[in-house]
């Protein structure tokens, strides 16, 4: 992922500025808003799994069905249907030998497994402002989806020492049926620019994908509009704007 991902979000946990309206979502300084819609049927499901762009509206409506002219509310099913908790995933992106002998794994995981005091430390890194940690544990505990990126470095002595570092996070949001915002996307600088912010992205939405969860939002940047698109968005779907709130006093 480009470095100006993760420089300048504009919807960070870390961060105070108003975010961009986009389709998988991540963070960017914002200019004007603008909507995103992820397109990547074509690229990571087949034909028949991606009927979004017919559906898009029906999707954002889903809590009512069109027929014949008028409309009828789907009514809730008696009883609550229980769902299985989706197991979390690991995978090891890159392993490769350093300069000093020893290993190093970039690990991706969707276990959600982060230390806040470790994310306001990379919040740091990128640049982004501080915020209260209890509200960064709030916004980790009500996602649907935390997943990270960690540098895991093994010394060349014995592979019991090691450092374990938060380089990458990114989160999403959802009602766990139709739709999912993917929010504070970031990267250590360090590690920028090697195809990390783009495997955590894809990962991200693969993710989500597997757990039936079709319609994928973000905000972006205008600087990072390409990136997203290279990953399936589209800007201003079927004519579709983001829309914010501002309080007026």
């Amino acid at each position: 992922m480009p470095p100006a991902f993760a420089a300048a979000p504009s919807s960070s946990i870390c961060g105070v500025r108003i975010p961009t309206a986009c389709r998988f979502e991540a963070q960017s300084t914002v200019s004007a808003p603008r909507f995103l819609r992820n397109w990547v049927a074509a690229k990571t499901r087949s034909a028949s799994a991606w009927s979004l762009k017919a559906g898009l509206w029906d999707s954002l409506r889903s809590g009512f069905l069109k027929s014949n002219n008028s409309t009828e509310t789907v009514e809730p099913p008696a009883a609550p249907l229980e769902v299985e908790e989706p197991l979390p995933v690991e995978i090891v992106l890159l392993e490769r030998t350093l300069l000093d002998g020893s290993t190093e794994q970039i690990l991706f995981s969707s276990a959600g497994d982060v230390d806040v005091y470790d994310l306001q430390a990379l919040c740091d890194k990128v640049g982004w402002p501080r915020r209260p940690l209890s509200k960064i544990a709030a916004s980790l505990r009500n996602s649907y989806l935390v997943a990270t990126l960690h540098s895991i470095i093994r010394s060349s002595e014995t592979e019991r020492e090691e450092k374990k570092q938060l380089i990458g996070m990114a989160r999403a949001t959802s009602d766990h049926a139709f739709n999912a915002t993917i929010w504070d996307v970031l990267v250590d600088p360090s590690y920028q620019g090697q195809g990390l912010g783009k495997a955590l992205m894809e990962k991200v939405i693969r993710t989500l994908l597997q757990r039936d969860i079709n319609n994928i939002t973000l905000f972006a940047d205008n600087k990072v509009i390409d990136f997203y698109k290279n990953l399936g968005f589209e800007v201003d779907p079927q004519g579709i704007k983001g829309m914010f709130w501002y309080p007026r006093f």
